[in-house]
């Protein structure tokens, strides 16, 4: 059964820094009808994930020109600290998607969100706020196979990957995406030359990877500095 134009009217959210050790958390919804529907998959709007850097970045130029969004950005000290205060990563992200779904619905009116599932279906449901509660929330793994959602990702990954670059800037030090043996290495440098203090305010260290960063920088020489 072919879907009315009310049906196709949906917010697409999606998340990006959840599994990077240093850079923020970053949650994105873009609004998507029939006709800017048409034009993002002309765009070659896809996951994230399926995507290089380069065209992560340029397509969500792209995309923020097509379609109303919505970016709620976490840095690594206020996302220590709300996680420390929340205990959960999921609860986290829950607020992140729910602040996102009500600033986009002051910009527009919408019937349906679509957002990549996490957790308990019950964290988001339960942090909606007023506008979101009156909406047709879907959560399902895999959701960027929606071009909504897929938007989202590429939008949120974009301002990850912005902020993480303003970071590295900051200290004067390349901090890798990711938790792998790079962002190890990254990690002791930082510590060595800003003392530990700076992970705090470049890194979710809540993460296994900072007493790996620790444990790294006490096997150097002199150690932190």
């Amino acid at each position: 059964m072919a879907q009315s134009a009310g049906e196709r009217r949906r917010i697409g959210v999606d998340e990006s820094g959840k599994g990077d050790y240093f850079g923020p958390l970053v949650v994105a919804g873009v609004y998507v009808d029939e006709e800017s529907e048409g034009a993002l998959s002309a765009l070659g709007v896809k996951d994230s994930k399926l995507l290089s850097d380069s065209r992560v970045r340029s397509l969500a130029q792209e995309i923020r020109r097509a379609s109303p969004h919505a970016i709620v950005a976490v840095g690594p000290a206020r996302y220590n600290t709300l996680r420390e205060s929340m205990g959960n990563l999921n609860r986290m992200l829950a607020w992140g998607h729910a602040r996102v779904i009500e600033n986009l619905l002051e910009q527009v009116e919408c019937p349906n969100v679509i957002a990549d599932q996490f957790g308990d279906a019950r964290y988001l449901e339960s942090a909606l706020m007023g506008r979101g509660r009156a909406v047709r929330l879907t959560q399902r793994p895999r959701a960027e196979a929606d071009v909504a959602v897929a938007a989202a990702s590429v939008v949120a990954r974009a301002e990850f990957l912005r902020r993480l670059q303003e970071l590295s800037a900051q200290y004067g030090l390349e901090l890798p995406k990711g938790a792998g043996p790079a962002v190890i290495t990254a990690g002791a440098e930082l510590v060595r030359r800003h003392g530990e203090a700076a992970l705090n305010e470049a890194a979710k260290v809540h993460f296994r990877t900072t007493q790996a960063v620790l444990a790294a920088v006490k096997k150097t020489p002199g150690g932190a500095g």
